[in-house]
């Protein structure tokens, strides 16, 4: 997955909308000026990058246990980490780091979803066998006329044959 500078910059702005309606939506997060809200968002997406995916690594079971959910508690665990590095910038409980993590995840997912990458939004499936046309019913053959079906023969790499 190739991501340019634009692309970044794009991601870390949704995130830093995310943190700042979670501090007007909820009342125990809030920041100071708005330094120590850049600082929180560039440790924010930091930890998202480098921690988020080791500890999914290590905490695989009780996602898969939890349906997912236990994403959304390591992503407010996250939360209630920067807010504890960053002077000037506080998250009073896990309730609200629960909420705070919710609302970026949120903002980010819609923001990816209406800005993102042309190709990142969409997925195209193809169901057929080999020898049916692409409406995946057979092909009717008379004996005596000599037609094969042709094999679906298809070079997109982005897209799945079942």
């Amino acid at each position: 997955m190739k991501m340019d500078f634009k692309q970044l910059l794009k991601n870390w702005m949704f995130v830093a909308a995310g943190v700042v309606i979670a501090s007007n939506t909820a009342s125990g997060i809030h920041y100071d000026s708005n330094e120590a809200l850049v600082v929180a968002v560039l440790l924010l997406s930091a930890c998202n990058v480098f921690l988020k995916p080791v500890l999914m690594l290590f905490s695989l079971p009780f996602i898969i246990l939890t349906f997912g959910i236990g994403i959304w508690v390591i992503n407010a665990l996250l939360f209630l980490f920067v807010g504890g590095l960053v002077s000037g910038f506080h998250i009073d409980s896990f309730g609200s780091a629960l909420w705070g993590a919710l609302v970026v995840s949120i903002t980010s997912a819609l923001a990816s979803l209406f800005f993102g990458a042309p190709g990142a939004r969409s997925v195209n499936i193809k169901v057929g066998r080999p020898g049916t046309p692409s409406g995946g019913q057979p092909q009717s053959h008379r004996p005596g006329v000599g037609r094969k079906p042709k094999p679906i023969v298809e070079d997109d790499d982005d897209v799945i044959d079942v």
